[in-house]
């Protein structure tokens, strides 16, 4: 079985940004090499126009690894991506620190085929922090405080299984929002 995901990175950061058409949108991505970025030896390719990672009984996935973008570190950015993934699990890592073996340690937008995951926030050293249809506040002493805005299971109706999808997300200061295909996922104040 083929598990990968492909990502049409029409990607953006700096105050606002995403696709390079779009005024105040820089590309992150020239749809045809890997110029910028920096992975996993083998592990990341282009094709047709998109980054794909691809993980297969013949070149399985020993371990998690990201690409990582080289061009900054931004504070607050709207990023934009088109994403497909077939099987397995996978994300945009953002706001995280490197570690080593293209490991990160930071938030996650999650994207996974079980839709367990997709549209969910995550954090490595706390994991889950926001699920499909919650908005989180955080306050100064750690507590976590959940809204519920929707159902996790229908929110799901947004999103195209193995088709493209469209992945915004938004980090201004210490609120984060995430979407997909336009429909509000999640958002935290952290």
């Amino acid at each position: 079985m083929r598990r990968g995901v492909i990502l049409a990175l029409f990607l953006g950061s700096m105050a606002t940004v995403g696709a390079a058409q779009e005024p105040g949108f820089v590309s992150l991505f020239n749809g045809k090499d890997l110029s910028g970025w920096e992975g996993l030896p083998g592990a990341w390719r282009v094709e047709n126009g998109a980054i794909v990672g691809e993980s297969t009984p013949e070149r399985p996935c020993k371990r998690t690894h990201y690409l990582y973008w080289k061009g900054g570190e931004p504070a607050d950015f709207v990023l934009r991506a088109k994403i497909k993934l077939i099987g397995g699990n996978s994300g945009i890592q953002f706001r995280s620190a490197k570690r080593p073996h293209f490991d990160t340690f930071g938030y996650q937008a999650d994207f996974d085929a079980a839709n367990r995951y997709t549209g969910c926030l995550y954090q490595h050293q706390r994991g889950l922090v926001a699920r499909r249809g919650e908005r989180v506040m955080f306050t100064e002493a750690g507590e976590r405080n959940v809204e519920k805005f929707a159902d996790f299971d229908e929110l799901l109706k947004h999103v195209r299984q193995n088709e493209w999808n469209d992945y915004e997300i938004i980090a201004r200061g210490r609120h984060i929002t995430l979407r997909l295909n336009g429909r509000l996922m999640c958002e935290v104040e952290d």
